[in-house]
């Protein structure tokens, strides 16, 4: 078999020796570095490259069902072995989306059978396990050959042009490819859709003016936190002035 860099993600320090353990019996696997949580998994995976990710489903942080999500975006892409302890409503997902998962505690027998047939996820492997999935804490975006991690607490407002949505925090501005409609849908606690194309985190508003154009028509404007720019309020959402 030829050999095979993986990636260790496990908030648990005795999770993480089973399996260095374990690994340290086959002379094909290098071991290129270990993770406490989801985020810190990815942020070593840009520098090591491993052809296998090993994720626990439940960290803190950024969870492995995230984890592996953002990991479709890195190049090249690594495979994904999930590992979890006993649970039912994960286990069932697991097996009906085709996807290999490890049960704790892991015995070698089972841990060489996922070696030897794991393989790159598909997308609708992926969004058959979003039942499973918390909102997520990032947003992954694809810059340059690289990927940027933003927390979603950081944005100020996500807002759709054309076939992009920019994401817009205090220090920069980023491209995304997904759709402002799937965004609310998760984020929507989080964020309020002041116009068609904008959803502005209720953090960052900081109060609501009214602007006055060339025609002498007003229209409503949201003041935002950090950022000079302001955002107009469509009639249809005026109703969230009148509410503050």
């Amino acid at each position: 078999m030829p050999s095979l860099k993986i990636l260790i993600a496990d908030d648990e320090a005795p999770a993480r020796n089973r399996l260095r353990d374990l690994l340290g019996e086959f002379d094909y696997i290098n071991i290129v570095a270990e993770a406490k949580n989801g985020k810190e998994a990815l942020d070593l995976a840009i520098g090591t490259n491993p052809d296998v990710l090993l994720l626990d489903i439940r960290m803190p942080l950024m969870d492995g069902l995230e984890t592996a999500q953002h990991a479709q975006k890195l190049t090249p892409k690594p495979q994904v072995i999930f590992t979890t302890a006993y649970d039912a409503y994960a286990i069932k997902a697991f097996d009906l989306s085709a996807i290999d998962y490890l049960l704790k505690p892991i015995r070698l027998e089972r841990l060489q059978a996922a070696l030897e047939k794991v393989q790159a996820l598909q997308p609708n492997q992926l969004e058959a396990l979003r039942p499973l999935q918390k909102t997520r804490s990032h947003l992954s975006i694809h810059e340059r050959g690289r990927v940027i991690l933003v927390p979603i607490r950081d944005i100020v407002y996500l807002r759709a042009e054309l076939k992009y949505v920019t994401v817009r925090t205090i220090e920069h501005e980023y491209l995304l490819e997904e759709s402002l409609t799937h965004l609310e849908n998760e984020f929507g606690e989080q964020f309020l859709r002041l116009h068609r194309n904008c959803l502005v985190s209720k953090e960052y508003i900081a109060g609501y003016e009214k602007h006055i154009d060339e025609n002498n028509d007003s229209q409503w404007h949201a003041l935002l936190k950090g950022v000079p720019e302001t955002i107009a309020i469509s009639r249809r959402q005026q109703h969230l002035v009148r509410q503050t």
